[in-house]
C-alpha cells in the first residue's frame, strides 16, 4: 500500500473514497444467530461489525503513512526492476446479481440468504477472550494481518497437523502473538454454524502448539479456558458442547492434569448452574476417555468435585442371579433365555418361545422388560458384544416392539439398564435405531418424555441422544443422495459399454462371405458366442444398476418423508414443552427477561486483574453479563425454571441453525403446523434466529 501511495496516489485515493462511500450507505451487520455469546437485550447500536472495525483501522493506518510491521516487504530487493516494469490492468470484477426481486416472498428471500451464507461463509467471527492488557504490542491493523496468516496456515495445512503447528509458530512478524493465535484458533473451533474443519483438527493443533511452545502456549490455553469458563452461562449451547468435548480431549493428552481446586466452588452452586454442569460434563467425558479411578485420582486436590463424578459405570441388571435375592418369574425366564442363547437356539425358536410361553402368561410389557434386559446383559461386555447381540437377536426385539408405544418402553429399559453410563445408553439407542428396531420419531418422543425433560438443564444425556438421532437421519439421506449420484454415473458407463458390445456383435454378424453360392458369417462361431456373451453381460449389468438406482430412489423418498416428519415432531415437541414452562408475556407486551436473576444479590468485588476482562461486544455479550467468575463466587442467581427455559431455548436455536437447509425446504409446513397461532415470542425468536429469519416473517 505504501508503494501504491507513492506511485499512484490518485488511484489509491479514488479506491479509498469509493470504500468510504460504500461504508456510509452499507447496512450495519448484526450477526446474532452466529454469536458465541448470547444476549437478551439485542446488540448495542455502537458496536462495530467486522467491516466497520477493519475500515476504522485502515483509516488510522492511512494517517500513519501505511507503515505495517506485520507485512513482509520482499519487493524492496527488486524495487528498481519493478519501477520500470510493465504495468498490468486487472479485469473488472462483477458481483452476481441477487436472484430474488422486490416482489419475492419473505420465505424465498430467507432461503436465498441461507444459500448465500452456505456458498460464501464468513471466514472469521472474532472471539475476544483475553483482557485488553494481555494483547501483544501490535498496531491496530496488525491483528487483521496476523489473523489472516493464521487462517491461511490452518487452511493449507489442514491435513498436516505438525507442519501446521510449525508454521503457526514461525509467522513473519516481529512481535509475540500467542494470545492472538489462541483467540483465532478458538474462534475457529467455536465458529457457528460449523467450523471449517473437524473439531479434532483444532484439538490436535492446540496440542502440538503446547509442545512446540512449552514455555508460552500452555499458559495461554489455561488463561483462555478460565476466561471462557467465567462466561459459560452466556455461551451458546452448541459452543458449550464443543468446548466440553475439546477440553476433555485436550486434558486426556496431558495426563488429565488441571488445577481443579480453582473450580472447586462450583460444587456449592445449584445443580443447574452452567459452570457446575460444565465441570460435571467434562469429568463424565474424561471417564469415557480413561476410567473412573484415574479421573477420581486427578481431582484429589479438589475433593469437593467428587460429588460431580458420574456413578461408576456398570450395568444395572434387574434379573441378576443372587442367592440373597428371591427368585421371581422374571429371574426364571431370564435364566432360560440365557440358556437358549448359549445353546445357539435360532432366532425363530426364541421368538416362538416368547410368543407361546411368555407373552400369553405375563403380557407383552413384561416380555419386553425381561427379554431386553437379558439381551442387553449378554451384550454388556463391550461395544462389539452389544452389536453382535443386536445383529443376531434384534428380530426378537423387533417382534416385541413393532410400534412406538413399545419402543418407548424399550428405551426406558435401555436407560434403566445403563443408568450409570450415559455413553452406553446413547450407543445402545443409536445402534437400535441403526438396525431399525427403534424409529427416530420414537426417540424424539422419548427424549421429550417428562423424565427426560426434567434433565434438560442439568445433563447432556438426553441432548446427546437427540443429536445422534437427528444427525443419523440426515446423514442417511445425504449418503443416499451420494449413492444415487454415483449410480447415475455408473448407469451412463454401463449403457456405453452395453452399446459398444452390441455394436461389436452386430458388426461381426454383418460380415458375410459366399460359400457354395450362399452368404454365411465369416466370423468363427466361437468369437460370435463370446461377443454375444459380452453383450448379454453388459446389458445385464446395466439392468442391475438401474434396479439398484430405483431401489435407492425409493429409499431416498422414504428417508425424505421421515426427515419431514422428524422436523415436524421435533419442533412441535420443543414448542409444547416450552409453552408449558415459559413465563407469560406481560399485559403490556413485555417479554420476560430470563436472565434477570435475583436483584437482591450483590456481588463481591473481583480481583483487579480479572476486572479488566474485555467485554466482547463483537460476540454479543451484554453489559449485564456476569463475568470473571462473579456468579460462581456469589452463587448462581438464575432460578431453576428460568435456567431450564434458557437451556431448552438454546438447543432449539442450535437445532434450527444446524439443520437450516432441511428446515428451509419444509418451512411452509412448519409455519402452517408448528409456528402458528400465539407462539411465545421467545420460542419464535430462538427458532427464527437459528434460521437467520426475521421475526416478522
Amino acid at each position: 500500500m505504501n508503494s501504491n501511495m507513492q506511485q499512484a496516489p490518485d488511484e489509491l485515493e479514488r479506491v479509498l473514497v469509493g470504500i468510504q462511500s460504500y461504508i456510509s450507505i452499507r447496512r450495519h451487520f448484526d450477526d446474532i444467530a452466529f454469536s458465541v455469546f448470547e444476549t437478551d437485550e439485542g446488540n448495542s447500536p455502537n458496536k462495530k461489525d467486522f467491516m466497520e472495525d477493519l475500515w476504522e483501522r485502515m483509516q488510522l493506518l492511512s494517517r500513519n503513512g501505511w507503515k505495517v510491521k506485520s507485512v513482509p516487504k520482499p519487493h524492496l530487493s527488486f524495487e528498481a526492476q519493478l519501477v520500470v516494469g510493465k504495468s498490468h490492468r486487472f479485469h473488472p470484477v462483477s458481483c452476481p446479481p441477487p436472484t430474488f426481486t422486490m416482489s419475492s416472498s419473505e420465505i424465498l428471500k430467507g432461503q436465498e440468504k441461507h444459500e448465500a451464507n452456505l456458498k460464501y461463509p464468513q471466514r472469521l467471527r472474532r472471539l475476544h477472550i483475553f483482557p485488553t492488557n494481555k494483547a501483544e504490542n501490535m498496531q491496530p491493523v496488525d491483528r487483521f494481518v496476523v489473523e489472516e496468516y493464521i487462517l491461511d496456515v490452518l487452511l493449507f495445512f489442514n491435513g498436516c497437523r505438525k507442519e501446521c503447528a510449525f508454521y503457526l509458530v514461525s509467522l513473519p512478524v516481529s512481535f509475540r502473538y500467542e494470545y492472538l493465535m489462541a483467540e483465532t484458533i478458538f474462534s475457529q473451533l467455536l465458529l457457528l454454524p460449523n467450523p471449517p474443519f473437524r473439531p479434532i483438527y483444532y484439538t490436535l493443533v492446540i496440542i502440538d502448539l503446547c509442545k512446540a511452545l512449552p514455555a508460552a502456549f500452555p499458559s495461554v490455553v489455561v488463561a483462555a479456558v478460565h476466561a471462557l469458563f467465567d462466561r459459560i452461562s452466556n455461551m451458546d449451547t452448541e459452543c458449550r458442547t464443543r468446548l466440553i468435548l475439546w477440553f476433555s480431549h485436550h486434558l486426556s493428552n496431558f495426563q488429565f492434569i488441571w488445577p481443579w481446586q480453582e473450580w472447586a466452588n462450583v460444587k456449592g452452586l445449584p445443580k443447574w448452574a452452567p459452570q457446575r454442569v460444565f465441570v460435571q460434563e467434562v469429568l463424565e467425558r474424561e471417564i469415557r476417555l480413561s476410567y473412573f479411578e484415574k479421573i477420581k485420582q486427578s481431582i484429589e486436590d479438589a475433593a469437593e468435585l467428587e460429588g460431580l463424578l458420574p456413578p461408576k459405570a456398570g450395568p444395572n441388571f434387574r434379573y441378576h442371579t443372587d442367592e440373597s435375592k428371591e427368585s421371581t418369574e422374571g429371574h426364571r425366564i431370564s435364566k432360560e433365555l440365557v440358556s437358549m442363547v448359549r445353546g445357539r437356539k435360532t432366532t425363530r425358536d426364541i421368538i416362538l418361545w416368547v410368543e407361546e410361553q411368555i407373552v400369553p402368561a405375563n403380557g407383552t410389557k413384561f416380555a419386553v422388560d425381561v427379554v431386553s434386559q437379558t439381551l442387553l446383559d449378554i451384550g454388556s461386555k463391550s461395544f462389539t458384544h452389544l452389536i453382535t447381540v443386536l445383529e443376531r437377536y434384534g428380530q426378537i426385539i423387533s417382534k416385541l416392539c413393532p410400534d412406538e408405544e413399545m419402543q418407548l418402553l424399550l428405551m426406558d429399559e435401555v436407560s434403566a439398564y445403563w443408568k450409570n453410563s450415559t455413553q452406553m445408553t446413547a450407543i445402545a439407542i443409536d445402534r437400535m435405531m441403526g438396525y431399525r428396531l427403534i424409529s427416530n420419531l420414537a426417540i424424539v418422543k422419548w427424549v421429550f418424555s417428562p423424565a427426560n425433560v426434567d434433565q434438560f438443564h442439568v445433563s447432556d444425556r438426553p441432548w446427546e441422544i437427540l443429536r445422534n438421532t437427528v444427525s443419523k437421519t440426515y446423514n442417511r439421506i445425504s449418503d443416499l443422495r451420494k449413492e444415487i449420484q454415483t449410480l447415475r454415473k455408473s448407469i451412463q458407463v454401463a449403457k456405453e459399454a452395453s452399446a459398444k458390445a452390441i455394436k461389436e456383435l452386430e458388426e461381426a454378424k454383418s460380415i458375410l462371405e459366399i460359400v457354395e453360392g450362399q452368404p454365411v458369417s465369416s466370423e468363427r462361431p466361437g468369437r460370435l458366442r463370446r461377443l454375444q456373451g459380452f453383450a448379454d453381460k453388459a446389458k445385464e449389468e446395466e439392468v442391475t444398476i438401474e434396479e439398484s438406482l430405483e431401489a435407492k430412489q425409493a429409499l431416498l423418498a422414504r428417508g425424505l418423508e421421515e426427515g419431514k416428519e422428524l422436523l415436524r415432531l421435533l419442533f412441535k415437541s420443543f414448542v409444547d414443552v416450552l409453552t408449558e414452562r415459559l413465563p407469560p408475556v406481560s399485559a403490556d407486551g413485555d417479554v420476560p427477561n430470563l436472565r434477570a436473576g435475583d436483584p437482591n444479590v450483590t456481588f463481591p468485588a473481583s480481583d483487579p486483574e480479572a476486572a479488566t476482562m474485555e467485554i466482547d461486544d463483537e460476540n454479543g455479550a451484554d453489559n449485564n453479563s456476569q463475568v470473571n467468575g462473579e456468579n460462581m463466587k456469589a452463587g448462581y442467581t438464575i432460578g431453576e425454571l428460568e435456567q431450564w427455559c434458557l437451556c431448552t431455548l438454546g438447543y432449539l436455536k442450535s437445532f434450527s441453525r444446524q439443520y437450516a437447509t432441511e428446515i428451509w425446504s419444509h418451512i411452509g409446513m412448519l409455519d402452517e403446523e408448528v409456528f402458528v397461532g400465539s407462539i411465545h415470542p421467545l420460542i419464535r425468536k430462538a427458532a427464527f434466529s437459528g434460521l437467520c429469519r426475521q421475526m416478522n416473517q
